[in-house]
């Protein structure tokens, strides 16, 4: 019998050695299998499509083979995706859920999205962004009715030279102080949800909620399989934003408050140390920026977005 390491493993600097006596014959039989289906896309006319299904192949046979995977197991798989499929529908989205909390949206982001001049770093996406979302004009409020701390929110939309950028189209949405979106409530509600335009000089503001930590939906397959790895199902409280103007890389991101309880321990991996900002307590009865009554407790914050060029 001899040792099989698989390639890319700790022999070739990887961390995690997995030693498997494997005879020569059974190495070549499996190998035979990876060559016959690379070689099955020969014939596919796109370049790119190729290259991804040849890549995907090699990975997902060399996992296999460096786990020994069993039937079982491969069963167990194929069921767990099978309930993901079930239970996803067009407000839940459990494959979402999934690439969330295997880090491959974060990663994906980190891979599309490079560090360009101090534009602003962009995150993960989530599965509860709704198109055509109410609109509001400057300093109206998103929360419409929902519960939770107001928060006022404010900065700017600059490019990465400084330059204001007018009109351009903030899209915000948020769960409730109860950890829940709006669609999960009822599919066509739409609160703690907006999107609104940049002023003259860049400006924009708006009312919304302070954000809180909440669960992700676990009560499907992702949550289950959280629960087996001993994880949390839980995302620091966070306020999405999705902003996008003529001639600039469209930006997905959130911002987070500071001390947020959860913090690194975010289960998608989303937390980046710029986006944590400083969400200010203000005692009730504090003035409000554009003299709105509060009978409680307020918080405000400040987000200056830089958005990168188109194509970097």
């Amino acid at each position: 019998m001899a040792t099989y390491v698989n390639p890319g493993s700790a022999e070739a600097g990887a961390h995690g050695t997995i030693y498997r006596e494997v005879s020569p014959e059974q190495q070549t039989v499996e190998q035979q299998l990876v060559d016959n289906v690379v070689a099955s896309f020969d014939a596919c006319q796109d370049p790119r499509l190729q290259e991804l299904m040849t890549s995907l192949v090699k990975h997902l046979h060399s996992f296999i083979r460096e786990v020994r995977l069993t039937e079982e197991e491969w069963g167990t798989a194929i069921d767990f995706l099978t309930k993901a499929g079930h239970i996803t529908d067009e407000v839940r989205q459990e494959f979402i859920l999934l690439s969330d909390t295997l880090g491959a949206s974060m990663q994906t982001i980190n891979v599309n999205n490079q560090a360009y001049k101090g534009a602003t770093e962009a995150t993960v996406f989530g599965p509860f962004f709704v198109e055509d979302s109410p609109a509001i004009e400057l300093g109206e409020d998103l929360a419409f009715g929902a519960p939770g701390e107001p928060c006022w929110v404010e900065g700017t939309v600059t490019d990465t030279d400084g330059t204001p950028l007018a009109g351009a189209l903030i899209e915000v949405w948020e769960a409730d102080e109860d950890g829940l979106y709006d669609v999960q409530y009822e599919a066509g509600k739409r609160a703690g949800r907006a999107h609104l335009f940049s002023a003259a000089d860049g400006s924009y503001r708006f009312w919304g909620l302070t954000p809180t930590p909440y669960p992700i939906p676990d009560d499907g397959p992702v949550g289950k399989m959280l629960e087996a790895v001993g994880r949390s199902p839980l995302r620091a409280g966070h306020l999405h934003f999705m902003v996008s103007h003529e001639g600039a890389r469209t930006l997905v991101t959130h911002i987070f408050p500071e001390g947020d309880p959860i913090g690194r321990k975010d289960t998608v991996f989303g937390v980046k140390d710029s986006l944590i900002k400083r969400f200010e307590q203000q005692p009730a009865g504090t003035p409000t920026p554009d003299g709105r009554v509060l009978d409680g407790t307020w918080s405000r914050v400040r987000f200056d977005i830089v958005l990168a060029p188109k194509g970097v």
